[in-house]
């Protein structure tokens, strides 16, 4: 029997989905050493939950309900499968040969078996681009269209990722474990990467009817702190945790009361999280001295310009700029050439900041990127020429993801083009 289209357990799955996927499916790969195993048997518990659970109920533990459905479910395909069932004994059987050491959160050193998965979808045996797709894929739950869009990738191009980087962990073998310490530094770059991703994705979503996924926002800053909290010396950790809590403070803010884009300049600063801030510039301290920067401590503390400043006009643009300016030489990168052109605009004027934002036309990784033409219409709007902010907005809207953004954008094609009288009245 086919469960009800809508029924009041259904946000109930669907929640506990988003918030145990991870932690189920680095279990299963734990016990059974099979990615695509895992991720099968983990879609498969929760169809069996959406037709049990109508029924029944939603169990008091459905974490563990899903766990245990799954679990059994990949015992009933090697059953029927021998001879899958053996070679994954057999890899499982090299792995323990070659890692014979109890994990390293035994010791209470890694207390989350999804941060063994994210070192391992981070290895680097994988090309740098398959580690992120295969990472927020599976890690973060993204469906391949998001991963998609926060890559800035055709959707089939990153479909291709991740079958290459699941083919990629079999065929070389590589063991899902936590690396010991000293492969640590060259594997944590990597992750960091990953953990802001999904963040990027929570703070701006990039489909849907809602603009932020505070629950994907929550859980990279979760696994920032545990990396914190593992890794206490390395500033690039303490780096982008400051980071995180500093833009995620303003999440109150950053929506109106129906959910609408609420910018920057027109955000209520007292609802910002003052706590969250200060906790975050503490850690910015730590980032930016005892060496040279890092990207994600630089990013940081263009983010602390901005908390503590009390609005857009009064914030320290020459010292944005001249953040995002060493962020270049770091990281080079059009995304940030496009936001240090929007803070040349502030300090400069928006003709200087045109100037840069036209020197990435063409520019292939900014192609799908809506922030590039909705800062070209912003630009243009303030220097009165209509016409192309109009043409910009409208390329803006095409490519937006979420309904707040696209609705901002309308309203702001609405100042420029007004609707006809004639047109609403039907004369």
């Amino acid at each position: 029997m086919e469960p009800p289209g809508q029924w009041p357990g259904q946000s109930a799955v669907e929640s506990v989905f988003r918030e145990e996927r991870g932690r189920l499916l680095a279990s299963l790969v734990r016990r059974f050493g099979d990615l695509d195993l895992a991720e099968e048997v983990t879609s498969e518990a929760v169809e069996a939950a959406l037709v049990h659970w109508p029924v029944e109920g939603v169990p008091a533990r459905p974490g563990a309900w899903l766990l245990t459905t799954a679990r059994r479910k990949a015992v009933d395909r090697l059953r029927r499968d021998q001879a899958y069932a053996a070679r994954l004994a057999i890899l499982q059987a090299e792995a323990d040969r070659a890692d014979p050491a109890p994990p390293a959160d035994a010791g209470g050193d890694l207390p989350d078996e999804r941060l063994q998965l994210f070192f391992t979808c981070a290895h680097p045996a994988l090309a740098a681009e398959d580690r992120m797709a295969l990472t927020l894929r599976c890690l973060a739950g993204l469906t391949t269209p998001e991963v998609a869009r926060a890559l800035l990738v055709p959707t089939a191009t990153m479909a291709q990722r991740i079958v290459r980087a699941k083919k990629k962990i079999r065929e070389a073998r590589i063991p899902f474990r936590v690396p010991g310490a000293d492969e640590l530094p060259e594997r944590l770059p990597g992750v960091l990467q990953v953990i802001y991703s999904v963040f990027t994705e929570g703070y701006t979503a990039s489909s849907g009817p809602q603009l932020q996924r505070l629950d994907l926002a929550a859980e990279a800053i979760r696994m920032a702190r545990i990396l914190h909290r593992l890794l206490p010396a390395e500033r690039e950790v303490a780096g982008l945790l400051a980071l995180m809590l500093l833009i995620h403070a303003r999440r109150d803010a950053r929506t109106g009361p129906d959910g609408e884009l609420v910018l920057l300049d027109d955000q209520d600063r007292g609802r910002w999280d003052r706590p969250m801030i200060e906790e975050g510039r503490g850690l910015v301290v730590y980032a930016l001295t005892g060496g040279p920067p890092g990207p994600y401590g630089v990013q940081a503390a263009i983010a602390a310009l901005h908390d503590e400043a009390a609005d857009l006009a009064t914030t320290d643009w020459p010292q944005v700029v001249a953040l995002y300016d060493v962020l270049l030489a770091l990281t080079p990168s059009p995304v940030v050439e496009l936001n240090r052109a929007v803070a040349v605009a502030m300090r400069d004027g928006p003709e200087a900041g045109l100037a840069l934002l036209d020197e990435l036309v063409g520019e292939p990784r900014l192609r799908g990127h809506h922030p590039y033409p909705a800062a070209r219409g912003d630009l243009l709007h303030r220097l009165g020429r209509l016409p192309e902010a109009a043409s910009a907005y409208r390329e803006a809207l095409d490519l937006a993801g979420t309904e707040p953004e696209r609705a901002h954008l309308r309203s702001k094609l609405t100042e420029i083009e007004p609707p006809d009288p004639a047109d609403q009245t039907g004369t």
